[in-house]
């Protein structure tokens, strides 16, 4: 009996350490679309970076926009001037503070980023449609906390330096 579960053991260390590795994969491979997606937008890797996070999370002031990327705020501003310079950002005033800006995702240039994913989105699609309802619920779960782990490494490094 102890046999066996020690192989059990094993055999999920080496199944966790080969998730581990795809995801090192995925990460890599993602970056990569990332640059292509940058090039042929003309726009530096960190302000794609920047632009995504601006409409996933959007509104959002530069302060915290500058926080979440882990970029110094006079960084931050050079990289929202040629977002907003190039027709990819706005700035509005915050409604509840007049003296604070929020920084949004133009729509037209947004469609622009939608089409050039469009690939990917069509290939994550058609993975998606092998795995039933309950399966995908595990799979986002496990996505879900991998995303809330590497936050919190983050936070725990961006606080030592």
């Amino acid at each position: 009996m102890n046999l066996e579960r020690a192989g059990d053991r094993r055999e999920r260390r080496r199944t966790a350490n080969a998730i581990q590795m795809e995801l090192r994969d995925l990460l890599g491979q993602l970056s990569i679309l990332n640059h292509w997606v940058s090039a042929r937008l003309g726009l530096k890797d960190a302000d794609l970076n920047c632009l995504e996070l601006i409409g996933r999370l959007g509104p959002i002031s530069p302060s915290a926009l500058a926080k979440r990327a882990g970029v110094h705020p006079a960084t931050m501003t050079g990289m929202l001037d040629r977002l907003e310079r190039d027709g990819w950002i706005a700035r509005d005033r915050d409604p509840a503070d007049r003296r604070a800006v929020l920084l949004r995702v133009l729509p037209d240039r947004g469609n622009e980023l939608y089409r050039l994913y469009a690939g990917m989105r069509e290939e994550m699609n058609e993975i998606s449609g092998h795995y039933d309802a309950a399966q995908l619920t595990v799979i986002h779960d496990f996505l879900r906390r991998c995303t809330g782990a590497g936050e919190r490494a983050t936070r725990g490094l961006a606080e030592d330096a």
